[in-house]
């Protein structure tokens, strides 16, 4: 059974017209009332009849990642077998809900995610500065989480197998606007397989609830947080491959090569000497032995992407 979650907050002038476009192909419907200040929960209890929806209200706001995360675990309570995460503000089309969750139905992602990037025509239609800023954010996540293969990591138009999501730590992921980067954190970590699904959002006149001076400052903490426990989970605890020897060359190399050559700088600019060929050398060639095996076990990284959907034990 197909389940759609609805994490509301300041969305009640939207939330009946994304209702009303649900098709049937869905079983059940949570919207989760994250301590609205509109009422949006109450207020479709009294306009919406649909026998599906079910609500939900928080006591106290968690962010969209904790409303998301109520609704998960709400619907992994009911059997629901396929969860789609569905903003409440009529950014994403609910007629899109078959093609999203068909990968995961077909057994060929257990993770599917809404990509903004993949077709000119709906890039035309997006914001300058929503493309350049989604662009940097993507290649960031790329490095962070591991799928190399993906754009656009803070779409919130996913679906998720409730297979791939009982081995999720529901209760550490980030509750707030990092939601979706961690999520994909969370799946790299269990070895989930992660797909895009081309689609075109819709900008009208809803109001964002982001604010882009936390992201700024919050933001490049947490992806490099991401990025060293992936690192360490993916190749020194969990398994010791060619990647992890070619990444602990690349910082034996560099940082000889750094250290090495800022020594022989400094003592060059006291003494006025410039420094021999031969120190030169030794102090380049780890620099450059050291990007090389950089870049190898960037290489590695790139292919290590997660291939085998997870099944039941």
């Amino acid at each position: 059974m197909i389940a759609v979650i609805i994490p509301s907050f300041r969305v009640r002038d939207h939330i009946l017209g994304v209702l009303a476009g649900i098709g049937p192909e869905v079983g059940k419907i949570y919207v989760v009332d994250d301590a609205c200040p509109q009422g949006t929960g109450n207020f479709v209890k009294e306009n919406c009849s649909d026998d599906r929806v079910e609500v939900i209200i928080n006591p106290k706001n968690l962010g969209v990642g904790g409303a998301v995360m109520a609704g998960y675990k709400k619907a992994l309570e009911d059997g629901c077998t396929i969860m789609v995460k569905l903003d409440g503000d009529g950014q994403m089309a609910p007629s899109l809900i078959p093609k999203l969750v068909e990968p995961i139905a077909k057994q060929e992602a257990d993770y599917v995610k809404g990509n903004r990037f993949y077709d000119l025509r709906y890039l035309r239609k997006m914001p300058g500065i929503r493309r350049f800023g989604n662009s940097m954010v993507s290649f960031i996540s790329k490095m962070a989480c591991g799928y190399w293969n993906i754009m656009d990591p803070a779409n919130g138009f996913t679906a998720i197998s409730a297979t791939a999501l009982k081995y999720l730590p529901l209760d550490r992921i980030d509750n707030r606007f990092f939601f979706e980067n961690d999520m994909l954190f969370r799946l790299y970590t269990i070895r989930a397989v992660v797909r895009d699904m081309p689609l075109q959002a819709v900008y009208g006149n809803e109001t964002s609830n982001i604010s882009i001076s936390k992201i700024a400052f919050q933001f490049p903490f947490k992806y490099l947080n991401r990025l060293f426990k992936r690192i360490f989970y993916t190749y020194f605890l969990r398994d010791f491959n060619i990647g992890s020897l070619e990444l602990v060359m690349a910082f034996i190399f560099l940082l000889f090569g750094f250290i090495f050559g800022g020594i022989h700088w400094l003592r060059s600019v006291e003494t006025h000497q410039p420094a021999t060929a031969g120190t030169v050398l030794l102090a380049g060639l780890p620099i450059i032995l050291g990007f090389q095996s950089l870049l190898a076990f960037l290489h590695y990284d790139v292919a290590n992407i997660p291939q085998k959907v997870i099944t039941e034990d």
